[in-house]
């Protein structure tokens, strides 16, 4: 078998011909507690060629549009700085191209690489964010290009970022909110009715960058992942906000970070595979 996303025949792989380009970005240097994400992009991309190409919910095969696998980012050794200019550099060529941009993390410092290359073909964009932590810090340990601090430089290309699944957050990062306008969903807000899709919705642009922290889901879904947080999103809770904002928004780029591969059990790199190809099938059925 191939080292592609999903295992596909040569002919659905082809970059010339393919809607979707997976970018794997095997990198964790500014990781702050478990280690191990870099390892997270083989792990999906293994994990991938087991996923049924058959969606049920869709009723649809979306790889026939296809999906070509780009290779991995090199990793530079000089620094986060060196490294999201590395990854922007990469990124660039198939977002110019008019590929459907989809990243695998890696640590989530990687997000902001990738969306200052989107930001060069979209000039105005949003961002919604799944994640357990808004990783807003200006800076951490020394570097503004921190995975705690992604989202603060993200914010440096786009308008709007609307944080979902949210239960960890700093005294910095309180304070930042007051004055920035952004107003995150709390993965308590998440609990009952659907009313929390619909807030996410109304703080989202015509246009959308779909980030997804695999710790935005609760550990007891996803536990593989450097920095698990109780309390967190399930897999129907998360794939009806991702339907929802396909539906009603023109999502352009996306990325699946924070894999941390846990020896023996393949639970968190299965469902981010999963995860990653039912966000393609919502796109394709938008798009039709």
């Amino acid at each position: 078998m191939n080292n592609d996303f999903l295992g596909l025949e040569a002919k659905y792989t082809d970059y010339r011909g393919a809607t979707y380009a997976v970018l794997p970005v095997p990198y964790d240097a500014t990781v702050s507690y478990q280690v191990g994400t870099r390892f997270g992009p083989q792990a999906i991309i293994t994990a991938s060629q087991q996923v049924e190409l058959f969606d049920d919910e869709l009723e649809s095969e979306p790889f026939r549009a296809g999906v070509c696998t780009l290779d991995p980012v090199e990793v530079s050794t000089d620094g986060p700085a060196a490294m999201h200019e590395l990854i922007t550099k990469a990124a660039r060529k198939p977002v110019r191209d008019g590929k459907f941009l989809f990243g695998l993390g890696g640590e989530h410092s990687v997000t902001s690489g990738l969306v200052r290359a989107v930001a060069s073909r979209y000039k105005k964009f949003s961002i919604l964010q799944i994640d357990a932590h808004l990783d807003l810090r200006d800076q951490y340990e020394g570097s503004p290009y921190s995975h705690a601090s992604v989202m603060r430089r993200c914010l440096e290309y786009v308008d709007t970022v609307v944080p979902v699944g949210i239960r960890n957050v700093c005294k910095e990062e309180s304070t930042f909110l007051k004055k920035s306008g952004i107003e995150p969903i709390y993965a308590r807000d998440c609990r009952g009715g659907g009313e929390w899709i619909e807030r996410a919705l109304d703080g989202l642009g015509d246009t959308v960058y779909v980030t997804i922290d695999i710790d935005g889901f609760d550990p007891a879904y996803a536990p593989g992942t450097g920095t698990p947080e109780p309390g967190g999103l399930d897999w129907y809770q998360v794939t009806a906000l991702l339907r929802r904002v396909a539906q009603t928004r023109k999502i352009v780029a996306a990325d699946i970070v924070e894999v941390l591969p846990i020896p023996g059990q393949a639970v968190t790199e299965f469902l981010a595979a999963r995860l990653a190809y039912r966000l393609m099938a919502y796109v394709h059925a938008a798009s039709k």
